[in-house]
Formats: C-alpha cells, sequence, structure tokens
C-alpha cells in the first residue's frame, strides 16, 4: 500500500535566486504533522501532489530537474500552476470566497463567477497530474478547502481505489453553506462525495455536513454513513493531533536551551503572556489587543510586572482585507505601548515574522499565559503545541470556545473571543493562578494530547477509511455484476413462459417533485409495449399509483397493470377489478388527522385514491419532514391497533392502506395460477419488499438502490434497470 497525499502545497517549497534553485521545507500545520508522520515511514511507502510555490511559466528553468529533485529526495510530485492561476484560484475563490463563508464572514466573502471557474479548473489540473501518479494499490487522501472537488474527479477514474478527504477548516451550518450560489454548493458537496471517507476536526463541523447533504442534495445518512444513491460513504469526526514527543522534549534540546537564556536575560523579572498566529482577520488578533488594552486599565497592579509577545506571522500579503488588519494592529500597539510604557517597560513586544522552532519552543516553554483568542479556527494547534511543551507542568492556556480544539482542551480557561473584558478578567485571573491548579489543568491535557497525537490521528483516519471500504464491500457482493447479468440474459434466453414484475417510480423513471410530472418517455412506453408482445411474456406494471393514472399511460399497452400497490388489477384486453372485497371506511377518520398533519408541513401534500391515503413530502424540508413523519406516526398507531391497516413509509412518502393489500399478496397471484421457468422482480423502496420475499429462490429479485433488502440483487439506478431491459429486448430480435 502506498499513501498519496494531496495538498494545495507541497511540503517542499522551490524558489529560483539569481537563476539558482532553491528547496526549502514549507510551513503550517499540515505540513508539520504529517512529515513527523512520515519521517517514520518506508521512503517509498508515499508520495505527496501539490503546488510548489513556483510559476510554471518562470524562464530559464528546467522544470524536468525540478520534477527529478522534487521525486527523489522529498518524494514530492509537483502540480505546475502559472502565477495568474494561483492568483484567481487561491488568494481569489479560496481566500474570497471559501475562506470567509466557512468562518462565518460572509460580507467579505465575494461570489465571482470567474473565480469559480478557475477553481473548477485548477481542480481538473490537479486531478491531470494525479493521473499520471496513481498506482492500482494507492490509498488517495485528500487534504482541505482548496480542492473539494477532486475527490469525485478521482473516484469515478479510480472506482477501487480507497479516497479519503479530510477539512482541515470548519464546515459551515446548513444557514452560512447555502449563501453560496446553489449550483456552486451542489458542486462542492458532490465533489466531496467522491470520498470514501470525509473527516472533520470537531463533531459540530461533521454535523454540519451531514445536513448540508441532506438539505442540499436530499441525501439520508445513518450513525455517519451517508447513502448518495450510488454509493455508501461516511463523515467522521477525527481532531487532528500533534507531534506530541517533539514538543515535549524540545524545551530539553541544547538549541532551546540556549534561546531561553536569551528571553530570560531579557524578560526574567515579567511575566510572560505569549501568543503566535499567522496573520488573519479569523485569528481575532484586534480583539486581543483590545482585551489586552483593557487589562492594563483595569489591573494597573500588573503594570512593569507583565509582558505580552505577539507574534504574527505575514500571510496572504497580497488581498486587502489583510493588509487593512496589519495597519489596525500596528495602531493598537502603538496606543498601547504609547498609553503604559516607558523607558524601563515595554508591556507589548511585537514581532511581524515567522520564527524557528528553537525560539517557539522556547517561548512556549517560559510563558506563563498562552492566549489564544481565534473568532473561529478549525483546530488551532498552537494551543496543544503549548501545552506539549510544558514539561515543567507550569503555564495557563487561555482559549477561544469558537477553536475545535476548545472540544478537548476542556481544562483550559475557555473564553469568548468577542468578550474582551472576560479575556482581560481571565488574564488576571491566570496570572494569580496557583503552580497546583496549573499543574492539575496542564497534567490532564498533556495525557490527553499524548495519547492522541499526530501518529494516531492519521492512523486512526485511514483504519475507518478501510472500514467504510468493507462496508462498500458488503453491499457490492449483492450488486447485479456482469457475471450475473449475463447469467440473468442466459436465463431469459432459454425459458419459454416468463413474468416480469417491473414498479413504476425510481424504477423505471426518477422520481419527480410531483407524482403527476413523472411521465413515462417515449422510450419507455415502447420498451414496455415490446416486452409485452412477446408471446412467452407477461409484463406486469405494478405500482402505488392509482388505476386512472395508470390507464392513460400503460392502458393500451398489452402488459398487465396493478394500481395502489394491489388493490386494482387490469388484465390485457380487460376492465379494472379488485383484489378480493376491500374496505375504505377508514379513509373517513384518518384523512382529517392527516389533513392536520399536511398543514403543519409545508410543501407536503395528500393523494387520495381508491383505498389507501398517501401523504408526500419529497418537497418539504427534510428534517421538519422526519419530525412531523414521527409525530403522526405515534398519533395514528392507537387508531389502527386494532383495524386491519397498515402504515408504510416509503421513498419521501407515508401511505396507509388497508391491511390485505400489498404488492406481494398480487405477485403471489400471479404466481399461483401459473408456472413460469424465468420470474424478474424489479422495485425500489420499502412497498416493493413484499413481492421480494415471494420470489421464489430461483427468480431473479432486483432492488434500486443500496439499502439492505430481501432482493437477491442491487443496482444503482434506474438507468441499469432500463439497461436491464435493453438487454432482454435485444434477444427477442435476435431470435
Amino acid at each position: 500500500m502506498r499513501l498519496v497525499i494531496i495538498s494545495n502545497r507541497l511540503p517542499v517549497t522551490v524558489s529560483s535566486f539569481e537563476d539558482k534553485l532553491e528547496f526549502s521545507w514549507s510551513s503550517g500545520g499540515l505540513v508539520s504533522g504529517l512529515l513527523s508522520f512520515l519521517s517514520k515511514q518506508e521512503k517509498d511507502s508515499y508520495v505527496w501532489v501539490g503546488w510548489p510555490g513556483f510559476s510554471s511559466k518562470q524562464k530559464n528553468i528546467d522544470f524536468k530537474e525540478i520534477d527529478r529533485e522534487l521525486l527523489s529526495k522529498y518524494n514530492s510530485f509537483p502540480v505546475h500552476l502559472s502565477d495568474e492561476l494561483m492568483e484567481r484560484f487561491y488568494y481569489g475563490f479560496c481566500n474570497k470566497n471559501l475562506w470567509p463563508l466557512f468562518h462565518y464572514f460572509p460580507y467579505l466573502a465575494s461570489f465571482n463567477e470567474r473565480d469559480w471557474k478557475i477553481y473548477k479548473q485548477v481542480n481538473k489540473i490537479f486531478f491531470d497530474t494525479v493521473k499520471k501518479v496513481i498506482k492500482k494499490d494507492d490509498v488517495v487522501w485528500i487534504h482541505d478547502y482548496h480542492l473539494m472537488l477532486l475527490p469525485k474527479m478521482i473516484k469515478e477514474s479510480f472506482p477501487q481505489l480507497p479516497v479519503g478527504f479530510f477539512l482541515h477548516i470548519p464546515f459551515p451550518s446548513y444557514e452560512m453553506f447555502r449563501l453560496l450560489p446553489r449550483k456552486w454548493g451542489i458542486e462542492i458537496l458532490e465533489g466531496l462525495s467522491g470520498a470514501d471517507l470525509i473527516g472533520f476536526h470537531t463533531y459540530d463541523y461533521t454535523q454540519y455536513f451531514i445536513r448540508c447533504m441532506l438539505r442540499i442534495l436530499g441525501y439520508e445518512s445513518n450513525l455517519g454513513y451517508i447513502y448518495t444513491g450510488q454509493r455508501l460513504i461516511k463523515a467522521d469526526t477525527f481532531p487532528m493531533g500533534i507531534d506530541y514527543e517533539k514538543f515535549n522534549k524540545g524545551p530539553n534540546t541544547p538549541a532551546v536551551k540556549k534561546e531561553k537564556k536569551e528571553i530570560k536575560k531579557r524578560f526574567g523579572k515579567y511575566k510572560i503572556i505569549f501568543s503566535v498566529d499567522r496573520q488573519d482577520y479569523t485569528k481575532g488578533i484586534l480583539h486581543r489587543l483590545r482585551a489586552y488594552l483593557i487589562f492594563l486599565r483595569k489591573y494597573p497592579q500588573w503594570h512593569e510586572r507583565v509582558v505580552f509577545i505577539m507574534i504574527i506571522i505575514p500571510s496572504r500579503i497580497g488581498i486587502w482585507e489583510y493588509k487593512k488588519i496589519q495597519n489596525r494592529v500596528n495602531e493598537i500597539i502603538s496606543q498601547i505601548n504609547g498609553e503604559f510604557g516607558s523607558l524601563k517597560w515595554t508591556p507589548l513586544v511585537y514581532q511581524y515574522r515567522s520564527i524557528p522552532f528553537e525560539q517557539l519552543s522556547a517561548l512556549y516553554s517560559l510563558s506563563d499565559v498562552a492566549l489564544i483568542t481565534p473568532l473561529r479556527d478549525g483546530m488551532n494547534l498552537v494551543s496543544k503545541e503549548y501545552v506539549a511543551s510544558r514539561v515543567d507542568k507550569k503555564g495557563v492556556l487561555i482559549l477561544s470556545e469558537m477553536t475545535g480544539a476548545a472540544m478537548e482542551l476542556g481544562e483550559a480557561v475557555v473564553i469568548n473571543p468577542d468578550d474582551p473584558d472576560e479575556i482581560a478578567n481571565s488574564i488576571d485571573n491566570s496570572l494569580n493562578m496557583s503552580i497546583r491548579e496549573q499543574s492539575l489543568r496542564i497534567k490532564s491535557m498533556q495525557e490527553r494530547l499524548k495519547r492522541y497525537d499526530i501518529h494516531k490521528w492519521v492512523k486512526d483516519f485511514l483504519e475507518v477509511l478501510f472500514e467504510v471500504r468493507d462496508e462498500q464491500k458488503k453491499i457490492e457482493v449483492h450488486y447485479l455484476l456482469q457475471e450475473e447479468l449475463k447469467n440473468l440474459v442466459n436465463s431469459y434466453r432459454k425459458s419459454t413462459k416468463r413474468i416480469l414484475f417491473l414498479d413504476y417510480d425510481g424504477t423505471l423513471l426518477p422520481f419527480a417533485p410531483v407524482p403527476g410530472k413523472a411521465k413515462p418517455n417515449k422510450k419507455l412506453i415502447n420498451t414496455l409495449k415490446k416486452l409485452g408482445k412477446c408471446r412467452e411474456n407477461t409484463v406486469v406494471l405494478i405500482s402505488g399509483r392509482d388505476k386512472k393514472w395508470m390507464e392513460k399511460w400503460f392502458g393500451k399497452i398489452q402488459i398487465y397493470l396493478v394500481a395502489e400497490h394491489g388493490a386494482w388489477l387490469k388484465e390485457r384486453r380487460k376492465e379494472w377489478k379488485t383484489f378480493g372485497v376491500l374496505d375504505r371506511e377508514w379513509k373517513k377518520k384518518i384523512l382529517p388527522i392527516l389533513q392536520t398533519y399536511k398543514d403543519r408541513l409545508p410543501g407536503s401534500f395528500i393523494e387520495e385514491k381508491s383505498f389507501s391515503l398517501v401523504w408526500h413530502y419529497r418537497n418539504s424540508n427534510p428534517e421538519l419532514s422526519s419530525f412531523r413523519i414521527r409525530e403522526f406516526m405515534d398519533e395514528i398507531v392507537s387508531f389502527t391497533a386494532n383495524r386491519d391497516i397498515y402504515l408504510l413509509q416509503g421513498n419521501k412518502v407515508v401511505e396507509i392502506k388497508g391491511g390485505n393489500i400489498n404488492k406481494g399478496l398480487a405477485v403471489k397471484e400471479f404466481l399461483s395460477k401459473e408456472k413460469y421457468d424465468f420470474i424478474l422482480c424489479v422495485g425500489d423502496d420499502n412497498t416493493d419488499e413484499d413481492m421480494f420475499q415471494v420470489i421464489p429462490p430461483d427468480g431473479y429479485s432486483v432492488k434500486v438502490g443500496l439499502e439492505k433488502s430481501y432482493a437477491r440483487y442491487n443496482v444503482k439506478s434506474y438507468e441499469e434497470v432500463l439497461a436491464i431491459l435493453e438487454n432482454l429486448l435485444r434477444i427477442e430480435h435476435s431470435s
């Protein structure tokens, strides 16, 4: 097994200085975390695909040399992109649309159609590169919001490969996600559903994704498993860990000890508050500075006893919103140091640059308080790195409740980043916290972080990915594969007396928003007509539709019609008749109850048939539908308890009918009158399970969809059913 990691950026960045190529390690939590894991793996056990940070239009550059160097020394395969493409892809769609929207800053999102097209184009370029890399036994793991269309592209071309996707930023609520233009949102969700496993940092993000899949694509779920109509996939929670050992051992290395000595020399007499962030409006930097200003005004006893060291790492310099943040940060820092500073005390020390690991580790291990206050953050690994670095079991972590890490680090001082007074008070409380309490909190968090580190995170994700693949294979066992289809066709060819039971909605045609709009096309009518004309065939169209509708569309074809799930029968060239004596008095009592619930579920409607009532809710809010259906079922169960009435929940419908009416009884009636040497029964929902149960073992029963069934086989869609019927027709033409 080889792991193919795909992300926007490679773990190594290529640059050119005086026509000489330079290779340096990239920064970021994903890169540093995965490199820690990969460093303990065999060299040939992985390959990383991504952009090398270098324009494909650079002149006087040997790109083949770059490719060779990256692959041989760094196990990396570059995706070459021009600066123009990256400008509109990364700085455009990714960071002016997805980033603000997914972090709950919708007013900063600019929904630019051209940028969306570039996003799609770059995802396709990534796919074209990945195609050159992938081998048959690979496991594909795609990372982050830049490549949300890629999973579907890979799965469609390499269906046998396990494909995982992990989102490292928050997944927004449905109310936020639907602000995207509808077609964009649909394509993004469909792109993600190409993955077998979609991972998120927190349970909330996972549930938001599942809800969007339901509300936008109509895909229902059970325990994280989502039925897409074509495949079974899973959404699950995997809070990313850090290289705990690296950060825990760092403070005792000679290089870090040297840095600590320098820091103590300068700040040894002060309590140190520390923060480090990438420059971004989501990090709450301005809110943090205002809180520190309030702290200094409110608690003058800490003047000349505390220093706040703030490190901001330059990021996305080309985006105007980030330039504004930088300017405002400089203003507030000047205000703080101007109002409270003196020749012997600078209350806030600010550095606008990235710092090496040794200096970072030293600051982590010496800071009395880590002030981590993002307005929204997918995880926030800085908080975990700080805790892991506290080998002395001292220090206090002040952590925003808006971070994914807050779900794990409950012993931190958790604050609302929008409340500067709360942050100011928390700083004072943290500086006054006893050593014993600090130690208890740090120890508890360290134990958790040590257990679920970066190595456990990767292993956990891949194990669940393989579990999902196993679940998919259990379902695939029942698929009507090529060999079984060949057997079915051969049985049909050899037989002399055949019967075909065919459901209509969802089996021969897709569902329509309103039943009346699901009209058969000419091709379907011709297919049924040709099958019905064959003297060896008895074709039975068996549906929940009423007899009037079925008569209108199929009455002139030489096939049998069964309406209302078996209440009515129309034989060839004969009039409609009922199956036995049927009761309809119960409808008068249930209809008013059903109408009440219909009124409470906007978009739903009632269809009244001769011997049944059908409540349709295909066009209703799926979450409210689920709640209203449960309410109705609870209320109606007492009424139906002592009556021969049957409730059946089908595909976006609830049907109430007499207990002596079902498709199975109708099928049984046909099979009891004649002996057939070929039986085919096809259906798509719960109403068809009654049919499947009475089909003899040597018959062919086929369920449309992935759900477990009494049918022998499953197919993915109605198109596959039509393909089966076309195969049977070819036999008729050739004989």
